[in-house]
């Protein structure tokens, strides 16, 4: 999903220009006639209704534009500004950068110059909410503000772990392993009573199994051979806070009863202990595990299940929510450019469109990953298909991770851009595409599109607009259909959705 932009501007024909050049430029635009009716689109909608940067006048007749900044600053909204005016004068500039604007343009804007106050806006801010976000994650004050989505299918599950975070009820966060269950995890901990008190996370299944009690509730000096100082377990390091069990599932039997009992009683008893210690610790778990299953087969206790099992939710897969790719990706790319010191301003059309339709075993530790090597690969200011190599393998075939070189496509939107990694041969005879499958029935018309397109893309070996000039269709036609070609075939693939997370 792109970049929302509110263009605040009461002169209509002004309006409709700089809203024709925020389209151009990518962007999605949202329009206000004045500095009232912005306020109410960043009000009302909450979250400050999903805007990214404004470009704000400042000259209105309601509420100008240094109003509206000193609204925004009263309603603790940082949202970066671009300032634009008819008068160039150096009072309003200082004016206007004193009140929070982030750069200034004056009126008409060449696109070239809006563009580029757009990009450095942009990057600027999620710069700054990245550290903001590492910031309130290492001192236990992260909040579902700091959860980066977009998706339908995330909206009740932050909506449901925001009911969770008003109350202390046992918390069991379910999905694949990297979804993001412990930033959800802290996320509850962050917007409820207990966010002064300490968050301590541990995984449980990177713990030996004859330390587990020992990590957990702590033990005593002598207790047993090699315990030669006095340890505080995880229960009592949590105590007032919140202990976020990641990968509950993988405790041993043993350790299942000890936590049980902790988790009735409101105490722990450390190993070589002569007495139980009070606690009062609010208990946050995960699993990537159907531990309903486990409870069947006697892997997992049936009462520990019900005591931790009070409040589920269900964390979605990535590929289930593929509008978070765009912002996750740039999220990753401002962090990662950062701490390696490169500058790198966007990722292509096509690599963003490659991104989205993988599959992501891995999920957001998955993209995580990629971007970085991504980041390590690039040698310029973009980042195309060359730059990830092992997804492109994964989602065209294993030919597409060496790509022959290939003739630059005249119609491209991007000079230097890769065409489409795709495999180096069709992947049948043009004379030998069958019809009929397995059981002599017509095959859907899906697979046979999938198959013209996938034909079409490798003998024009990667060439888009050659392909969409034979096929009669537009470029973005060609690239909707990928898209949705692609999903459709992973739907069909089934177990092969497991295969191991880079």
């Amino acid at each position: 999903m792109a970049e929302r932009i509110l263009v605040v501007d009461d002169d209509p024909v002004q309006r409709r220009l700089l809203e024709n050049m925020v389209r151009k430029f990518g962007y999605e635009a949202v329009v206000a006639e004045g500095g009232e009716q912005a306020a109410r689109i960043l009000t009302d909608g909450g979250e400050d209704s999903g805007i990214d940067c404004i470009i704000l006048d400042l000259v209105m007749p309601d509420l100008d534009g240094l109003g509206l900044l000193a609204r925004m600053r009263g309603d603790d909204i940082t949202i970066p500004v671009i300032v634009q005016t008819a008068h160039g004068g150096i009072d309003n500039v200082i004016s206007a950068m004193r009140a929070g604007a982030s750069d200034f343009v004056v009126k008409p804007a060449s696109p070239e110059r809006l563009q580029v106050s757009l990009k450095n806006a942009l990057t600027q801010s999620a710069l700054a909410g990245e550290l903001q976000r590492m910031k309130r994650s290492r001192s236990g004050t992260l909040t579902f503000r700091d959860i980066i989505t977009r998706s339908a299918n995330m909206g009740p599950v932050l909506r449901q772990a925001e009911k969770a975070a008003a109350s202390a009820i046992p918390v069991l966060i379910e999905g694949q392993s990297g979804v993001g269950k412990e930033m959800i995890a802290r996320a509850i901990h962050g917007s409820g009573e207990r966010k002064a008190k300490p968050f301590v996370a541990v995984n449980c299944g990177a713990i030996p199994d004859n330390l587990v009690e020992s990590i957990l509730f702590g033990h005593e000096r002598g207790a047993f051979t090699g315990a030669t100082e006095r340890h505080v377990g995880k229960f009592a390091e949590a105590d007032g806070g919140t202990l976020f069990l990641d990968e509950v599932g993988e405790l041993p039997l043993a350790a299942q009863v000890k936590l049980l009992r902790a988790l009735q009683e409101n105490e722990i008893e450390p190993v070589g202990a002569r007495r139980s210690i009070r606690i009062d610790v609010r208990v946050i778990s995960a699993t990537n595990r159907n531990l309903i299953a486990d409870v069947k087969s006697g892997r997992f206790r049936e009462d520990l299940f019900y005591r931790l099992h009070v409040f589920p939710l269900t964390v979605p897969p990535l590929r289930e929510r593929p509008e978070d790719i765009p912002d996750l990706v740039r999220h990753f790319l401002v962090r990662f450019c950062a701490e390696e010191g490169k500058t790198i301003k966007s990722v292509s059309a096509e690599a963003m469109a490659l991104l989205k339709s993988a599959r992501w075993p891995g999920n957001v530790r998955q993209l995580e990953n990629a971007v970085f090597r991504a980041v390590v690969l690039a040698e310029g200011e973009d980042i195309g298909l060359r730059e990830f190599p092992q997804i492109a393998a994964r989602e065209n075939g294993p030919e597409a991770s060496t790509p022959t070189p290939l003739v630059p496509d005249e119609d491209a939107p991007r000079i230097g851009e890769p065409p489409l990694a795709i495999e180096a041969t069709p992947p049948f005879a043009p004379e030998s595409l069958p019809l009929l499958d397995s059981s002599s029935h017509m095959r859907p018309l899906d697979e046979l599109e999938a198959e013209i397109i996938r034909f079409a893309i490798a003998h024009y070996r990667g060439q888009m607009s050659e392909v969409a000039r034979r096929l009669q269709i537009g470029r973005s036609t060609l690239y909707r259909k990928l898209e949705a070609l692609q999903l459709a075939d992973r739907s069909r693939q089934g177990h092969s959705d497991r295969v191991a997370a880079e």
